[in-house]
């Protein structure tokens, strides 16, 4: 397996294509049989002109790609860069052996319903589910059913890694993902790789929780109408055993012992996050999938939140600020380190990466350039690309979600 990248700065379009198929092709010593493309909003008027240009130099079929407010790839230096409001072109190409390239793309009205067998989702990507794919998605943000097709992806393909984001645009507005010849808009773009390949994930959401787990008694569609703290012992009862407390109830509660600086910042960073596991009892981070609080009933003491919700989940509030990123990424990091032990062999070329990361990250969070992709490069030095999103699609526990304020990364290796 190869997999090489290159990143152009130039600002205009023919000379950015030129210089990163140069590097990229050069760097590449077997013909590529995938590529991903990702081009800064700054060009959005030039669009349509994007893959024409590329595959004349190209030719590659099998290559997908989107655009976004800011872009990640590699620098003259071999070092991962992010690109944040100004032009850019990340082209990453990928010699596959074994591994059967499958790409795809999606309108709205093709999708089957939720009530649909799973073979129809099969029939309409095409690949067969005993292959075992990985999946790379790129949505563009009118897109109106991601959450339907990510359903239906678990439902038809339920042992698959998905991973990707939603293109984001820059003052002009204009977005759209692509695939082969094509601009889209308000479609999906995907590749399904299945063979001698592993996709593997780091979610790092960016929160740390507060207080206590509580089990949810009673809720509506999106609303949180009742809670029960959870057992105070280490262990999980799994009947509620705790005191009955409205959402408001419990968070006025946990304020109190919350130190001046996190009563400061849960005034606009506070989230809930979900338990993803029922039986798991020691909590950790990524146990949780981070969900934004909508809004408050103070007459009920109800609270909304930015997902469904069910009597029987476990929630617990949860702060996010740069600090809490920092830290999130690099335990994540750490972790995925400790169970790949093998991992720092991967480098150079023999491995890629991608990194899907909210807009609402990078230098605006962290008051520095280049900080979740430095960080990453810290743990696994391989070649590294992506975007910053509207929406980051990665797993928590068993299923797929869209996120937000994330940085999601996908590891492409060799098994």
């Amino acid at each position: 397996m190869l997999w090489v990248n290159a990143l152009s700065k130039r600002p205009s379009l023919e000379a950015a294509i030129d210089e990163v198929v140069e590097q990229t092709t050069k760097a590449l010593p077997a013909s590529p049989n995938f590529g991903l493309v990702f081009i800064s909003s700054a060009f959005a008027s030039e669009y349509s002109r994007l893959m024409p240009l590329l595959q004349e130099r190209l030719n590659l079929n099998a290559i997908i790609g989107c655009g976004g407010g800011g872009i990640v790839g590699m620098n003259a230096n071999s070092q991962a860069e992010e690109i944040e409001g100004e032009p850019a072109l990340s082209l990453s190409l990928a010699h596959l052996p074994g591994v059967k390239v499958h790409p795809f793309h999606l309108s709205s009205e093709g999708l089957p319903d939720l009530d649909s067998p799973p073979q129809q989702w099969v029939d309409l990507i095409g690949v067969d589910p005993a292959e075992q794919p990985q999946f790379i998605l790129l949505v563009d943000p009118f897109y109106n059913r991601i959450n339907d097709l990510l359903q239906g992806l678990d439902y038809a393909y339920p042992g698959s890694v998905k991973v990707g984001g939603l293109a984001s645009g820059g003052l002009s507005n204009i977005t759209g993902v692509f695939y082969a010849r094509e601009h889209y808009q308000a479609q999906v773009v995907g590749v399904a790789l299945s063979g001698n390949l592993v996709l593997e994930t780091i979610v790092a959401q960016g929160c740390r929780p507060i207080g206590e787990p509580y089990r949810v008694t009673k809720g509506e569609r999106n609303i949180i109408l009742q809670l029960e703290e959870e057992s105070s012992s280490s262990e999980f009862s799994l009947s509620p055993s705790g005191k009955s407390l409205s959402p408001l109830e419990a968070l006025q509660e946990l304020i109190q012992y919350l130190s001046e600086a996190d009563r400061q910042l849960a005034q606009n960073s506070l989230f809930i996050g979900v338990v993803r596991d029922e039986f798991k009892q020691q909590l950790e981070p990524g146990d949780f999938l981070i969900r934004n609080l909508l809004g408050v009933d103070p007459r009920v003491g109800a609270i909304a939140i930015g997902d469904r919700v069910r009597p029987g989940q476990r929630i617990q509030f949860h702060l996010r600020d740069a600090e809490t990123s920092k830290e999130d990424l690099q335990a994540l990091l750490t972790r995925y380190q400790l169970q790949h032990p093998n991992s720092s062999q991967l480098s150079g070329s023999n491995a890629g990466a991608l990194m899907f990361s909210c807009l609402g990250r990078g230098e605006g969070l962290y008051g520095e350039p280049n900080f979740d992709s430095s960080q990453f490069q810290r743990y696994i030095n391989i070649p590294l690309s992506g975007l910053f999103c509207n929406g980051e699609i990665g797993p928590v526990g068993d299923g797929t979600f869209l996120h937000g304020y994330t940085s999601v990364f996908g590891i492409v290796r060799q098994p």
